[in-house]
């Protein structure tokens, strides 16, 4: 749960202190009291390395202060970012 003093993130954390989900760029898309944010971010694999960034893209609404998440979508990886680029791009066209 994000509270009022702490920015929304997608960095996790395991219990011994080893970041597991690294963020590695985020953009806020819409602010209010419904906000959208993309974020840029890695998993650690089970080899222990990063793997290839991922987008999610999520929406978080403002109440008495807290930032709850209220709905996510992930693109998990390149070519399913490609498509969702072409699709938007010729929608935008007609």
């Amino acid at each position: 749960m994000e509270t009022e003093n702490t920015e929304p993130t997608v960095e996790q954390v395991d219990e011994n202190g080893e970041v597991i989900v690294k963020e590695l760029a985020k953009e806020y898309l819409s602010k209010g009291a419904w906000s959208t944010i993309a974020f840029l971010y890695q998993e650690k694999g089970s080899d222990g390395n990063f793997g290839e960034a991922k987008v999610t893209l999520r929406r978080y609404q403002k109440s008495g202060g807290v930032q709850k998440q209220r709905s996510k979508f992930n693109v998990t990886n390149k070519a399913q970012a490609e498509q969702i680029i072409g699709v938007l791009k010729k929608w935008y066209e007609l």
